[in-house]
Formats: structure tokens, C-alpha cells, sequence
């Protein structure tokens, strides 16, 4: 299965997004409001500047306590990001996730966002994927 095909099979939401300069409490409003794990930092929508997780908040709330609300995403977003494309395999994103150890990635067009995926959507695909290669093996060894 390619990520072309999970990116169809997701709501069309588009991906959720804050300003660069926004404040921490402002992204962690939205992440909470819309009950997701991660917000891209982006000033048009297409261009990423960074992506924010809740892993990354809490760890910083831990570190310095509820200051850090005021703190733009700026500074805590994680900058360096590791995406993917639509024709990649959904074998490919789940390894580039384990070997990162984060949960969401970027679907990009050469620079430009075009969606993004987590780890839920990958491992929804890759049961489906499974329970076909079930459903299509049980019926070569019953005949059908």
C-alpha cells in the first residue's frame, strides 16, 4: 500500500497548521480542540517551517514548567523534518517513524506539504492490508 492511498482514505480536513510566532499555549489550544497529536508550523499552509508534537510540549513543561506557554513554537518546534512522499510504501514510513521515534509525518510534492499522516493511519492501512493478504490466501487453500 502507498501513502497516496492512506492520504485518500483520510477525512479531508486538510492538515492543521499555526503561524510561525504563534505562542505555545495557542498550538497546544488548538491540539487540544481538535483532539489531534502534532500541528505544522507554516506561514502558507504548503511550506513547513516546523512541526510540533505534544511529546514536545510536555517535555518542556517538565523541564521548565508552565512558562513555557509563552514560549512561540518557534522554539520548540522540531525544524529538521523527515517526510514522505505519495508513492512511497507503507513499509518505508512506518520504518522512517520507528527509526525517528516520532509519530507524524509530512506527505510532501518535492518542498511543498501536501498532507500528513501518523502512525495510526499507517498501522490502520497496514491491518487492512494484512486482512486482505488473509482473506486472499484462505481462499487459494479453500478454493475459491
Amino acid at each position: 500500500m502507498l501513502v497516496q492511498q492512506i492520504l485518500k482514505a483520510k477525512s479531508d480536513d486538510g492538515v492543521v497548521t499555526v503561524l510561525p510566532g504563534s505562542t505555545v499555549a495557542k498550538a497546544v489550544e488548538v491540539l487540544s480542540t481538535r483532539r489531534i497529536g502534532a500541528v505544522i508550523v507554516s506561514a502558507d499552509g504548503k511550506n513547513i517551517a516546523g512541526i510540533l508534537s505534544e511529546r514536545d510540549v510536555v517535555r518542556e513543561l517538565g523541564r521548565r514548567g508552565t512558562a513555557v506557554l509563552g514560549d512561540t513554537v518557534d522554539n520548540l518546534m522540531t525544524a529538521k523534518i523527515v517526510g514522505c512522499r505519495r508513492d512511497d510504501s507503507v513499509e518505508t514510513v512506518m520504518q522512517k517513524m520507528t527509526d525517528g521515534r516520532f509519530r507524524h509525518m509530512p506527505v510532501l510534492d518535492g518542498a511543498e506539504m501536501v498532507g500528513l499522516i501518523s502512525i495510526g493511519d499507517v498501522v490502520k492501512a497496514r491491518l487492512s492490508e494484512l486482512g486482505m493478504e488473509k482473506e486472499a490466501l484462505e481462499g487459494m487453500i479453500k478454493g475459491f
